[in-house]
């Protein structure tokens, strides 16, 4: 299991719509291969950035299958007007959130 972490820099005049405008295209996301679940949250310091956290069952699922695929094209021009920027992207794997023992009273 890998994690896409996307940070998304939306334009200040359009983050309302923005949130209108991925929930419109988030079905894109949900039906491509592999693909396991998503958070889409603003920033607390800086609302304008957006973070998309994406689940993928292997990192292939994501690039290179779902990113040459007709969908992620349809997904990014669902979004492109409310970027100020390109999106940067970068993966994780999932034993990143693994518990540590600082975490054990909150697993009772």
């Amino acid at each position: 299991m890998v994690y896409e972490i996307a940070t998304l820099p939306v334009r200040p005049e359009h983050v309302d719509t923005f949130r209108s405008a991925f929930a419109e295209v988030a079905h894109l996301l949900s039906r491509a291969r592999g693909y396991r679940g998503h958070m889409l949250a603003p920033g607390i310091e800086q609302p304008t950035q957006f973070t998309l956290i994406v689940r993928w069952q292997t990192l292939e699922d994501h690039s290179p299958r779902f990113e040459a695929s007709d969908d992620h094209q349809q997904f990014m021009a669902g979004l492109q007007d409310y970027l100020a920027d390109e999106p940067a992207v970068h993966h994780i794997e999932a034993a990143a959130f693994a518990i540590g023992p600082w975490d054990a009273a909150s697993t009772r």
